[in-house]
Formats: structure tokens, sequence, C-alpha cells
């Protein structure tokens, strides 16, 4: 293999060239605080953050008071349970989420479950998608909100997220989700969906690191406590110098992704079906999660008779993945496949293909003929394969 081919882009994605084009200006000759109102160069710096607020809004159908910056969707996710607990939301009442969410959302409830808050987790079925009738029986007077994700980061599998709001809002409660997969690879607006509160991440979308943002509903009755504080910058909900070339690169990711989204999403969409046909071929195969209402890019497989780690170690030029970035260092499988109804050697024989914006249909042909060499290669060295008859 002549050079490495990295298919791990639900970890995160290379930056856009013409991201990176952009956001070198705000390096140095417009390096500005925006917050600096009384000349040019403050000036500036929050012209660069304006248009990228009116990009991230055309993306996600909102109005650019609605949306704040933060470091990323970790940040985000934990300002609005950590804000909302602060502004005594919560007090009394129960969170609705699912034990398939991030664990940027389940570790922060497990913090809030210290302090009394009730958390009640709705199951998935075995394609990954949420039980709407458990959902509609757990909803009460007490619910103050509920928190499913819009597309699942190890599956793919994409929830119904205008049924799983209305169903909220029928019951009073505040519906956010975490949509960092999502973001930039489907279309979706926020409104006709009914979402109170977002959270999403430039560098799942070709944008940098360390900028992510919050969309909060304009006229829903949402107090958020600031969990930052100093200075007072967007509107005291997120205090501190605003990472302009940051805004900016996220509003040129968010602007490359409404140009191209659909085009791209029919491209990797067949390459998926592809590298999945190819790989089901192997005996012994099998999908997780929903093959239909799922991301383009995302293809989660598992193969019989190996570990993951074992394939991982035999093609070391193909970057995939066992599933979260965040949760590599922790040797346990993966909470979503095992609320999803896998058991544990079943988990541990999953792995992740996150098709990207830079890869080429050679790479996936390459790939896709190395993963199944090694696996039936892994599956021949195991005495069980051979006795399996």
């Amino acid at each position: 293999m002549s050079n490495p081919i990295y298919l791990d882009n639900n970890s995160t994605t290379p930056v856009d060239s013409r991201v990176l084009e952009e956001m070198l200006p705000y390096f140095k000759e417009k390096f500005g605080n925006a917050s600096s109102h009384q000349h040019r160069f403050g000036w500036i710096a929050e012209d660069g953050m304006n248009q990228a607020l009116e990009r991230i809004s055309e993306l996600i159908g909102s109005s650019v008071e609605d949306f704040i910056f933060t470091s990323g969707a970790t940040e985000s996710i934990n300002l609005v349970l950590k804000g909302l607990y602060q502004s005594s939301v919560f007090e009394n009442q129960q969170i609705i989420t699912s034990h398939t969410e991030h664990s940027a959302l389940l570790e922060p409830l497990e913090e809030l479950k210290l302090k009394g808050v009730k958390v009640h987790y709705v199951p998935v079925d075995k394609s990954g998608l949420l039980d709407l009738n458990n959902l509609e029986e757990a909803l009460n007077h007490k619910t103050a909100l509920v928190a499913i994700m819009m597309a699942n980061n190890e599956t793919g599998v994409i929830q119904s997220i205008s049924e799983i709001s209305q169903l909220a809002h029928k019951a009073g409660s505040l519906f956010f989700t975490d949509a960092t997969q999502a973001y930039g690879k489907i279309p979706f607006q926020v409104r006709p969906l009914g979402i109170d509160l977002m959270a999403c991440s430039a560098h799942k979308i070709y944008g940098p690191k360390g900028i992510g943002g919050l969309y909060i509903h304009p006229h829903s009755p949402i107090k958020l406590k600031g969990q930052i504080t100093g200075g007072g910058q967007q509107n005291n909900i997120r205090s501190g110098t605003l990472n302009i070339p940051g805004i900016v690169g996220f509003g040129k990711a968010s602007e490359l992704c409404q140009a191209e989204m659909k085009t791209e999403g029919t491209i990797h969409s067949q390459w998926r079906d592809w590298m999945e046909a190819h790989l089901l071929s192997i005996p012994y195969s099998h999908v997780n999660g929903k093959t239909q209402e799922r991301l383009p890019n995302t293809l989660n497989i598992r193969f019989d008779y190996l570990r993951a780690e074992q394939l991982f170690s035999k093609i070391p030029e193909i970057a995939i993945s066992s599933g979260s970035a965040c949760n590599s260092a922790n040797p346990e499988p993966s909470h979503v496949l095992m609320n999803m109804g896998l058991s544990e050697k079943q988990a541990k024989s999953s792995i992740r293909i996150g098709i990207g914006r830079m890869n080429t249909y050679q790479e996936i042909l390459e790939a896709g003929d190395q993963i199944k060499k090694a696996v039936e290669r892994l599956q021949m060295e195991n005495p069980l394969f051979k006795k399996r008859g």
C-alpha cells in the first residue's frame, strides 16, 4: 500500500484547504479581538464572526442570534445540562435520554444524578432506533428535558427527531439533540424539527478542532446559567475572548457543506454500500444498526471469529476504529452496541468505517480488499472457525 488510508472520519476530519485558506489571515493580518469595538481591528474580527454566524444559520435554518460558540460539542452538552440544572429547571424533575448517547452526555448526567437529578433511559431496538412507545410512556409533567442525539456516532443511525420533539413538547418538556455527527452531513432545519437546543462541532465537517456551538431556540423558555464566566461575551452564556480563526473556519466549513452536502452524500453512500456488500460477502459478517435511516458515510460491521483489535494489527495502514475516539482508552466493549442487544463478544468484533471528503474511490476499493483479506485470514487462524461445521 503506497499511502495510509484514512477511514475514521466520524472521529475527526482533516481541515479542508478552502477552510484553512480563509482562516489564515485571522491569525496575523486580521488578529483583532471581536470585543474591541473602539477600532478597526476589532470591527474586522467581528465581521468575520458575523459572516460565520450567517453561514451556520443558513445551514440549520436559524437566526444568527440563536447560536453561540463554544470549544466544541462536549462543552455545549455540558453547558446545556449543567446550565439548566443550575437555573433550577431540573428541580424535582427528570431528564429522559438513552444509553446509546455519546459519553459527552452520559458522563455529565452521572454527575447530575449524584446531585439528585432523576434520569430515565429509554431503550433502543436492535436497529438502534429509540422506542417511541417507551418514550411516550416515560414522559410526564415532571420531565424537564428530553436529550436524544440526531445520528449515532458509532452506527450512523438517524433518530426520528421530529416525532421525538413532538412527544417531548406535548408533555411540556424541552428537547435537546446532539447533532455532532449529523451537522453538515444530512440536511435538517432546527425549527421545523422542533429542536430547542442543539450541539455541534466544526472538526467533524472539515473545520478546525476546538470550535463548536450551541443553538438555542429563541422562543423556548430556556434559561442557561453560564459555566464559563468573566467578560460577559455571548450574552453571558459563554464568556471569554472569541476564537475568531476557529469561528471563521467553522463558518466556511458550514458554507461548503451547504453547497456540497447533497452531491457528497450521494457519493459517500454509494461507496459505503459497495464496502458493505464487499465485506458482507465474508462468512459470518453482519451490519450493526439500521441500514436505511443512517448517515451516508457510516458503516458499522462485525465479523465473527475475530476481535477488532486483531484486525487493526493486520491492517496498520488503514485507519478505522471500533467506536468513539473519546472512549478509545476504555477497553470495555461499545456501550452503544451492547445497548442494541449485541453480546460483549459481538461488540468486540465490530468495526466502524467512516468515509470522508478527502477519500478517493480507489482508496475505498483498496481498503475494502485489504480488510476482507485480513478478516478471512484471521478467521482461518481461529480453531473455532475451523470446527464450526
